[in-house]
């Protein structure tokens, strides 16, 4: 996929290379203990967030949360009970223990299934169109809520493990930090020492400054806005949420010593901080061939990682203000093909959502015996974005304006899933 461009000649990569130095020069030099209680507090008097737990590639939802036994389509594994309504895979146990916290929308029939298209429609709530660049779950979100949060001095959206989708006609001051699994910025080495760093972020900043007085136009006031981030970085003792090695031996072993176990720990400290947005990246669910011996590897790391996630944000009073989303960008086929692999599907699967007002422990929504069809109201990508949005108290009824000047509904006028609210 090409970067997103905003402004003219500039897309996400050369604006988080300024972040990068910041955060890789700060981070060896922090050393703040982590105030859990106090930041538990500001996060229960309704400071939302959202970690969205993005599975690339299109997981075999028929196989995870829709099992179909004893039918064609049913595949290998059996469907287990859980402590909410429903049953889901045998190779989830420790998630289905915390399933009265989270709710699965088994009828998910979406209009995109090509890989780059879908990731697009997901994530937006809306189709790709060459004639305007939409922003992101992550950028809607920050763009609502980092301004109420003047303590926040980390970006406001953050994506672990892979990068998410762009801020589009939002802006730049709300595209992504990329990190990795380990806190670092990917793709960026710092090789130069602090002071010499700070000189060239401060001339940097001279020269952007000129910029935005000489009207070079809105490239050079977004590039300000993030360089200004960066200054903030510097001395930020909040980059100590990115530390993930600093969490207990016990800790790190509950969420599982992986790359996905330490990005969802990652995603609670982030969002105890006061990020309003994290997405947490897991790929390699594009199983057109040897579709269950890979769950087979694939799901007990989910099973560790998520479980302890949500279990984790309960006890710590977070839960009640997060709102976890997990989903990819289609299902899979409920044909087996002759790879023992499923193919691309988004006529028929499902997401799970919980956390943040998220009525837990519900099944909405059914397919038919063999997972071919949609047999209630059906589900979109608007209407999921606009029930995360819901739980997170953003209006449904304000309007952006696009770079072509039209007016545009957060998540494309999709509609509540009201089944998932008490």
């Amino acid at each position: 996929m090409q970067p997103i461009t905003t402004p003219r000649g500039m897309n996400r990569r050369h604006f988080l290379t300024h972040l990068a130095g910041a955060s890789t020069l700060a981070a060896p030099a922090l050393s703040l203990t982590h105030a859990l209680t106090s930041q538990a507090a500001a996060l229960k008097s309704n400071q939302k967030s959202c970690i969205l737990l993005w599975m690339g590639g299109g997981p075999p939802t028929i196989d995870i949360w829709d099992l179909k036994p004893g039918t064609p389509t049913g595949g290998n594994f059996k469907p287990i009970s859980t402590s909410g309504e429903g049953q889901i895979t045998e190779l989830l146990p420790k998630v289905a223990q915390q399933m009265h916290r989270l709710s699965i929308v088994r009828s998910m029939s979406t209009r995109e299934a090509d890989h780059e298209r879908g990731r697009y429609y997901m994530h937006t709530g809306f189709v790709p169109n060459p004639n305007v660049q939409h922003p992101s779950y992550g950028s809607v979100v920050a763009h609502e809520l980092a301004s109420k949060r003047r303590e926040l001095e980390i970006p406001p959206f953050v994506s672990i493990g892979g990068a998410s989708q762009g801020p589009g006609f939002l802006g730049m001051a709300y595209a992504p930090f990329q990190v990795d699994s380990n806190g670092r910025v990917r793709n960026v080495k710092a090789n130069v020492k602090e002071a010499r760093m700070m000189d060239r972020v401060k001339l940097l900043d001279v020269l952007e400054r000129r910029f935005v007085r000489e009207n070079r136009g809105p490239a050079a006031v977004e590039h300000t806005k993030v360089l200004q981030s960066t200054l903030a970085l510097l001395s930020s003792s909040q980059m100590d949420a990115f530390k993930v090695q600093d969490e207990s031996a016990q800790n790190r072993e509950w969420y599982g010593e992986t790359s996905f176990g330490r990005s969802c720990l990652m995603a609670r400290r982030l969002v105890e901080t006061g990020v309003p947005f994290v997405e947490v990246n897991l790929g390699g669910w594009d199983l057109h061939q040897n579709c269950a011996a890979r769950l087979e590897t694939k799901l007990p790391e989910v099973d560790q990682a998520m479980s302890a996630l949500v279990d984790d944000l309960a006890m710590r009073g977070l839960l009640e203000n997060t709102t976890l989303l997990w989903m990819g960008e289609f299902g899979r086929t409920p044909r087996i093909n002759g790879d023992a692999g499923r193919d691309h599907w988004a006529r028929s699967w499902s997401v799970v959502v919980g956390g943040g007002g998220i009525q837990g422990g519900k099944v909405v929504g059914a397919t038919n015996e063999d997972g071919t069809q949609v047999t209630s109201e059906p589900y979109s990508s608007e209407d999921l974005m606009a029930t995360v949005c819901q739980a997170m108290d953003i209006s449904l009824d304000k309007n952006f304006k696009a770079s072509n000047g039209r007016p545009m509904k957060i998540a494309g006028g999709g509609k509540v899933i009201g089944e998932l609210f008490a």
